[in-house]
């Protein structure tokens, strides 16, 4: 009886949190949640929670190069921006 119930809940709470969840961009989390998925059915068949984990990870590593290359377009590298003067008296006047 138990074992019948316990993945019963489990999908009613499931779908329970899918509908009430908000839709978030995906960006690394599928591609996290494969390699974690499969990192973790081979070190000890918890491919579910490497699943879970990697999707975290990805998530957050997508983000994160989104902003650095987010600071990079608007610092430097062929911006246009004249540059800064310090008041060295160097460069043209």
């Amino acid at each position: 009886m138990k074992a019948i119930l316990l993945p019963a809940g489990f999908a009613v709470a499931v779908t329970g949190l899918a509908l009430s969840s908000t839709p978030a961009p995906a960006k690394g989390c599928l591609k996290g949640a494969v390699i974690g998925g499969a990192a973790g059915h081979f070190a000890g068949h918890h491919g579910l929670l490497g699943a879970g984990a990697g999707c975290i990870i990805g998530h957050h590593e997508a983000n994160k190069r989104a902003r650095e290359r987010e600071r990079e377009s608007q610092e430097g590298y062929g911006s246009g921006a004249p540059p800064y003067d310090r008041g060295y008296g160097y460069g043209p006047r």
